[in-house]
């Protein structure tokens, strides 16, 4: 496997190869009931404009008051990305005019970050693993909504969102390929997932990402970026750098030159467009924010968020391999959802291990995928899974029995040992009634018999399928292997 691996995969144009540098400022919504500066809550779907404080509506007068809650998240964000939390931090004022930015100015971090540094360790598909710098993850407020399509002529402005606590957290230019920028993004969403610190529902909003792309000539300095502004979709994203990886070299080959600016992506049309002038930090008019006093943390606040926090995926990846024995593809499908892990664990737990990977990740999934079914809400949970896999590893069923057993309990509801309890599929394990079987079958096929002395081998392979067909696939296949061997060769 690793030597099919290989380095990504340079973009080919008129004047030869060009190299993509990117790098991805992600928002993540923090998972908290209340608002960052505000008690109004966070719940998402929400009627327009019912989950608005005066704070969050910018009256005047209002104080923010900071959520400490999403300050833990915050942090323990931080240790999970391997960063460095800072005892001192600070909030700005950000300047700028929206719609839907009632204050005029977002509440944000700039010059002294919570987190400073970090990295994660990525594995795209087809190319090297690569560790991908981290320089920094703040905490902002996020603004409203404008809602463009409700009237012909008018836009509505939605402030449920006005408020909500993020995370900003932004990469090293460290991606050369839109495989990387997917694999990091994936493992991100994963890595939050995993700490309950952001949901990672991007079709909902709680997770976008804006994308620098920038190109150049191998080993020339970094080209002029241009930022693809909220994609909410990592195969959007795959798409998005693509696109616009081309269009710049297409204009730099055509003797233009590449504007830093934000575009936006247009998913219907598959491109990239023009949205406004990129700004500097200058532009925003940073300022610490009077309202608000410097957050200050101590080393026993931050050591108790690093004592809770969870198993992340690279820990237990490692875990699985080493305590069940599994793969380690095995253990990379099986803990890339924190809940799938947690129903292996269940299913595993004093059993064959290796079968009930193979269960969870053959029949199972494929289960849920038919079935439109998650692993929380599917109606054979772990205990019933658990039951059939012990059926076969105490030989009271095969592991072809096993599989008509399990359509059945999608069917019925049922558990294993009900079905095959009503059904009668116990295997037969007894040697005596299954040597008088194969001792018919070897009866009614001689010809066949002395075609396999002569030496047509595969011609095995009928007979023990004869012999399941007699006992309606009941027979113990390892019994009926030994057994019939010696008969055959007579």
């Amino acid at each position: 496997m690793a030597e099919l691996l290989k380095e990504p995969k340079r973009l080919k144009g008129n004047t030869g190869e060009w190299e993509l540098v990117i790098g991805l400022e992600v928002h993540a919504q923090v998972v908290s009931n209340s608002k960052l500066f505000s008690g109004a809550a966070t719940s998402f779907g929400a009627e327009p404009n019912t989950q608005v404080s005066l704070v969050d509506a910018a009256f005047p007068g209002m104080l923010p008051v900071l959520n400490e809650h999403c300050v833990e998240q915050a942090v323990k964000t931080g240790l999970g990305i391997n960063g460095t939390v800072n005892h001192y931090s600070r909030f700005d004022r950000k300047n700028y005019f929206y719609a839907d930015l009632p204050q005029g100015y977002q509440i944000s971090q700039y010059e002294f970050p919570i987190v400073t540094g970090g990295h994660l360790d990525i594995e795209p598909e087809g190319e090297v693993a690569k560790r991908i710098g981290i320089t920094r993850l703040h905490v902002e407020q996020d603004a409203g909504k404008s809602i463009h399509d409700q009237h012909p002529t008018q836009s509505y402005i939605d402030l449920n969102r006005s408020g909500t606590a993020l995370m900003e957290i932004v990469s090293e230019p460290d991606m050369r390929s839109a495989e990387q920028a997917t694999a990091y993004m994936t493992k991100l969403r994963q890595m939050l997932r995993y700490l309950g610190t952001c949901d990672g529902n991007m079709e909902q909003g709680s997770m976008r990402c804006d994308i620098n792309v920038s190109v150049r000539k191998p080993g020339e300095a970094f080209g002029t970026r241009c930022e693809v502004k909220n994609v909410n979709s990592i195969r959007f994203m795959r798409q998005a750098i693509e696109y616009e990886a081309k269009r710049q070299i297409r204009l730099i080959e055509n003797g233009g030159t590449v504007e830093q600016e934000t575009r936006l992506y247009d998913p219907a049309k598959g491109e990239t467009r023009s949205m406004r002038s990129k700004e500097d930090a200058h532009d925003y008019r940073y300022f610490p924010d009077p309202d608000l006093l410097p957050l200050k943390l101590d080393d026993t606040f931050i050591e108790r968020v690093r004592a809770g926090m969870p198993e992340l995926p690279d820990e237990k990846r490692a875990r699985f391999v080493q305590d069940y024995g599994i793969s380690d593809y095995d253990a990379w499908v099986l803990t890339s959802d924190q809940v799938n892990a947690d129903f292996f664990e269940s299913v595993a737990k004093g059993r064959d291990a290796k079968l009930a990977v193979n269960w969870i990740t053959g029949d199972y999934f494929a289960y849920l995928n038919r079935e439109g079914h998650d692993v929380a809400d599917a109606p054979i949970g772990a205990e019933k899974l658990g039951g059939l896999i012990d059926l076969i590893s105490d030989n009271t069923i095969s592991g072809r029995i096993a599989k008509d057993v399990f359509e059945a309990m999608i069917e019925t509801g049922k558990s294993a040992g009900e079905i095959v309890e009503e059904k009668g599929l116990k295997q037969i394990t007894d040697t005596g009634a299954i040597e008088a079987i194969i001792d018919e079958v070897i009866a009614k096929n001689q010809d066949k018999v002395d075609q396999y002395r002569s030496g047509k081998d595969k011609l095995f392979g009928f007979f023990v399928g004869q012999v399941m067909k007699a006992t309606q696939g009941k027979a113990n296949p390892a019994a009926v292997n030994q057994l019939l061997k010696p008969k055959l060769d007579g």
